[in-house]
């Protein structure tokens, strides 16, 4: 099971990355949109825009890296971040709902609690 942990962790790793980049990707698009029209008022409010929908997906990205971090660490808090995670994740279909389940799947495993609860009692194992 301590392998399904490390893959988590590496696929909210790689899911926040992509979120914070498409936020970004949001931000520029939407921005720039407002300044090839030229128009004051439209690079005004695009650029409202922008800045909230690339802010959101920044910020929505962030919980997945402080997951990742702590499920590498064989932590408690970061299963239980993970599985709240997971199960928010289950409403994006498709890639989210097959995250989510895998998440639930392993991290509500009895033998990756023993795992975590080990970890915790014998951290130099870590």
């Amino acid at each position: 099971m301590e392998r399904h942990v490390t893959t988590l962790g590496v696929m909210y790793l790689v899911f926040s990355v992509l979120g914070i980049l498409f936020g970004f990707f949001l931000f520029v698009v939407v921005t720039g949109s407002g300044l090839i029209s030229g128009d004051s008022e439209a690079i005004f409010i695009t650029g409202i825009i922008g800045t909230v929908l690339g802010s959101i997906f920044v910020l929505m990205s962030i919980p997945g890296f402080i997951a990742a971090y702590g499920l590498f660490k064989f932590r408690e808090w970061a299963r239980i971040l993970a599985i709240i995670l997971g199960m928010i994740n289950l409403i994006n279909f498709p890639i989210g709902t097959a995250l989510g389940l895998y998440t639930l799947w392993a991290l509500l495993n009895q033998q990756t609690i023993t795992l975590f609860v080990n970890k915790r009692n014998h951290p130099q194992s870590i």
